[in-house]
């Protein structure tokens, strides 16, 4: 089955009850699509509740594939590294202890050689250079939301939620996170 999302009669509210959308019929495909509209009207909502993590008043948001969000308003632990936010900590950590000859044979044969490339490459995808281990905490917020992006395009979804992506970046920021999300188009050849 092809990658879709499917909002079947779906109505959001906010946590107070203050209607959002009502009875919202659409339907996505391997697409771009655009959520235009003032503060406060509930694209967040909408991109939250597409992602599983809003429930809907009612209807349904049917999802046929994966999906990646990027929030606007993530909160970030304390000390997070870019490791971190990538999720592979103990994978990176198995690799380098094969790399120095510690692991065990069973650990041998889980190791994924390729991980250290791969987060090279999704780094590079939103224009950066950086150590796998920095902190979050050295990094500007237009820097930390392209790691944040990289992260995203790291776990290859079948649909990347951006929600404001470009918010407080400059225009080198800007321009990475569109070649980033291009890249992305790209590896997952959508129209």
């Amino acid at each position: 089955m092809p990658a879709s999302i499917i909002l079947s009669n779906l109505s959001l509210s906010t946590p107070d009850g203050r209607s959002l959308l009502s009875n919202i019929d659409l339907t996505f495909g391997a697409e771009r699509a655009g959520l235009v509209g003032r503060n406060g009207v509930g694209k967040t909502t909408l991109l939250a509740a597409i992602a599983g993590q809003h429930a809907p008043q009612s209807g349904r948001a049917i999802v046929n594939g994966t999906v990646g969000l990027l929030r606007q308003d993530a909160q970030l632990r304390t000390g997070a590294t870019v490791v971190d936010l990538f999720g592979v900590r103990d994978a990176l950590d198995l690799l380098r202890r094969a790399e120095r000859g510690d692991a065990s044979a069973e650990e041998v044969n889980e190791v994924e050689w390729t991980l250290e490339a791969r987060l090279e490459s999704a780094l590079a995808r939103v224009g950066f250079d950086i150590v796998p281990d920095m902190e979050l905490d050295h990094l500007s917020g237009g820097q930390v939301t392209r790691v944040r992006l990289a992260a995203l395009l790291f776990t290859q979804p079948d649909f990347l939620l951006l929600d404001e992506p470009t918010n407080n970046l400059d225009r080198d920021g800007r321009h990475a996170v569109i070649a980033g999300r291009l890249a992305w188009r790209r590896d997952h050849r959508q129209p």
